[in-house]
């Protein structure tokens, strides 16, 4: 029996997203840190590191079931950085060496960058395998795979590449690329597909449109821009396929790299994009109110409140936290909310700062308030 959507969850909502649902990385566990130190190292080898992360994975989707999540995911376990590893593995794209990190809120990420050196594909990628891994081990639980988006490559990469100075030539490929992953992980077995963005952030404060213009482009231009991108790359999803995106204002050992609300960019997000379900960050201030979410017009989008903070581990009082779920069914109706942390606990293998037990008891106050907000 196929495991996809068709499970009973214990909200009653078979539909993914799942009224208590997460966005997908984990806390690495120290075997696994200290197995990639051995790797790197030369006293393991790529095997042998392997069979430890497929023994912890076990773990930890063992852990979520009993937290009483309906998906499951690997805790992106087998990756360093949560888009780096996916997006260096397309055709064309390689890793390198930058002079700095990343700049968050008080301290910078280590130095990693990504370039495109040829003609963007997708072939062979290796996280089609690791995706394979968790399916089988999901059982009646659904099995979420976690991606960049398509247009992180726009964000974050050196173009190299001569063709792509046209940028209509690098949409075309990339979509294109995008296209054929999205039917390789539903061949697979993928019904339940995220797509992760921190791009979108620049939109959310004036330093990110003033940085835009500096780069020569339009604000609004660019971010219809990257709505076609998604559109485009998910065109031709199989029907019984759930595609999600979760919008990040950055996450990095617990601290953050953007502020600002939706307000700018909402009727392009909530009015323009053809994605299933949208995980937003609602975490604290940083993230503004709920009247953005006044241009959702579908009744098929689902929202994902991140109400919960994965950044720390002192729990939310539960009240607090459905009355604010009270406040945004002021402008989408109660039935197409959902609840989920406002990020993964490790975007990148560091980490945020908190323990496992607090990431666990994060994820348990998830289902409980979501069971009492939507079993009432």
């Amino acid at each position: 029996m196929d495991n996809i959507q068709t499970n009973q969850s214990t909200t009653g909502i078979q539909k993914t997203p799942f009224k208590g649902d997460h966005v997908g990385s984990l806390l690495r566990p120290a075997r696994i840190k200290q197995a990639r130190l051995q790797k790197q190292k030369g006293e393991i080898t790529q095997e042998q590191l392997r069979k430890i992360e497929d023994e912890e994975i076990v773990r930890v989707v063992e852990k979520q079931k009993q937290a009483g999540l309906e998906a499951v995911t690997d805790g992106e376990f087998r990756r360093a950085w949560w888009h780096f590893d996916f997006l260096e593995q397309l055709e064309g794209v390689e890793a390198y060496q930058p002079n700095s990190g990343i700049q968050f809120h008080g301290t910078t990420t280590k130095a990693r960058g990504i370039k495109v050196t040829g003609k963007v594909d997708f072939l062979n990628h290796p996280m089609l395998e690791d995706y394979m891994f968790l399916h089988n081990i999901a059982g009646y639980h659904t099995a979420k795979m976690t991606i960049p988006s398509p247009n992180m490559l726009h964000f974050r990469a050196k173009l190299e590449y001569p063709p792509y100075e046209d940028r209509e030539v690098l949409f075309k490929d990339l979509t294109d690329a995008y296209k054929k992953a999205i039917q390789a992980f539903y061949d697979a077995g993928c019904r339940y597909l995220q797509l992760d963005d921190t791009s979108w952030s620049l939109f959310f404060s004036e330093d990110g449109r003033t940085q835009i213009r500096e780069r020569g482009q339009d604000p609004d231009e660019l971010s219809r821009f990257f709505a076609r991108c998604i559109n485009e790359s998910i065109a031709d999803r199989p029907d019984d396929m759930t595609i999600t995106m979760h919008i990040c204002r950055g996450n990095y050992k617990s601290t953050w790299a953007a502020s600002g609300g939706y307000d700018a960019v909402s009727e392009v997000i909530f009015g323009g994009l053809d994605v299933d379900g949208l995980f937003l960050e609602y975490d604290d201030d940083r993230s503004g109110g709920f009247s953005p979410l006044r241009f959702v017009h579908r009744s098929d989008l689902q929202i994902v409140l991140g109400l919960i903070t994965s950044k720390h581990g002192e729990l939310e009082t539960k009240e607090l936290v459905k009355k604010r779920i009270a406040q945004a069914a002021e402008y989408v109706d109660k039935s197409q909310l959902c609840l989920s942390p406002q990020c993964g606990f490790a975007s990148t293998e560091e980490g945020n700062l908190l323990t496992e037990e607090e990431q666990w008891a994060k994820l348990r106050h998830v289902i409980e308030i979501a069971n009492d907000v939507w079993n009432s």
